[in-house]
């Protein structure tokens, strides 16, 4: 089985991952690309061999699921009534542009019963599940950190407006608290502080006792070529009574993980099973990062 997958969005994360990663995965095909600029829709769908949508309605009567590379809150109305169309959704993160969004797009996954599997790209790396199922356990961990450093916001060509408008929180926050919750526990709680425009702290308690905090910053500058004068950074590390360990969340995110992740996509699709990175994990990642966003926003 082959899963014919639309693609919703047309921008840098659609055209330089989501639609490589379908054309490099034999599981699934490219049915079609839908977006509100006609000029990059017809580009990506040019470059990819695959006919180019300007109604999204045409898009879901093309395939049998719907990826998504548009920005939280227009992926939170499109991925509700994608769903109630009945087709599966493969969905970027936050989920929702806030709470209320994600929660109607649980509630309409709930109510129909599609797949719904998370972007959460980190995840889909070699080195991060090795952490997770291998090194992380092995520490018999108690504790941890976790730290996002990156220029993507202090250059518009690096990020997405809405990115740029909700801040460091909302473009990385969603991965780091996901590992970090993956590593030690459910989040039961956060404290957030800072400026949501620069750098951010937030301390996490997890279920079993267990605590952590991340640090978060997304501005610096660039030099005259563009590139960061640092490079991206991304690291979580976790310790207890077994030692510690540690991982570089970048490391492996390339085209192989993201292959992997349609694979993955796929199989549940053909199955129709829920996959572990479900809508429920997103909903539960939104509802922390609202939390810690009403904090920062009390502070100001």
């Amino acid at each position: 089985m082959v899963v014919a997958v639309g693609l919703a969005g047309a921008g840098r994360r659609a055209a330089g991952i989501h639609a490589p990663a379908i054309v490099a995965c034999p599981k699934v095909r490219l049915a079609g690309v839908w977006g509100r600029s006609p000029a990059l829709i017809q580009n990506l769908a040019e470059r990819t061999g695959t006919p180019a949508y300007t109604h999204y309605a045409d898009l879901l009567g093309a395939c049998e699921a719907v990826a998504f590379a548009v920005p939280p809150a227009v992926q939170a109305d499109l991925a509700a009534s994608t769903a109630r169309a009945g087709k599966a959704l493969l969905l970027e993160k936050p989920l929702g542009g806030d709470l209320a969004g994600a929660e109607q797009v649980a509630d309409a996954v709930a109510t129909t019963r599609v797949v719904a599997q998370l972007a959460l790209t980190w995840r889909y790396a070699v080195a991060v599940r090795e952490f997770l199922t291998f090194a992380a356990p092995r520490a018999r961990p108690q504790g941890g950190s976790g730290r996002v450093i990156s220029g993507m916001l202090a250059d518009p060509r690096w990020a997405s407006l809405w990115q740029i408008e909700r801040g460091v929180l909302r473009a990385y926050g969603t991965d780091l608290v996901d590992l970090l919750d993956a590593a030690l526990g459910r989040v039961l709680a956060v404290r957030a502080h800072g400026d949501p425009g620069g750098w951010v702290g937030i301390m996490l308690e997890h279920e079993g006792g267990h605590f952590s905090e991340a640090s978060l910053y997304a501005h610096i500058e660039h030099h005259a070529d563009g590139h960061a004068q640092v490079s991206n950074r991304a690291e979580v590390e976790v310790f207890g009574p077994g030692g510690a360990a540690d991982v570089d969340c970048l490391a492996g995110v390339d085209q192989d993980a993201f292959k992997t992740m349609y694979d993955e996509f796929a199989t549940a699709v053909e199955n129709h099973t829920s996959p572990e990175l479900d809508v429920r994990r997103g909903l539960h990642l939104q509802q922390v990062l609202d939390n810690a966003e009403t904090d920062l926003l009390r502070q100001v």
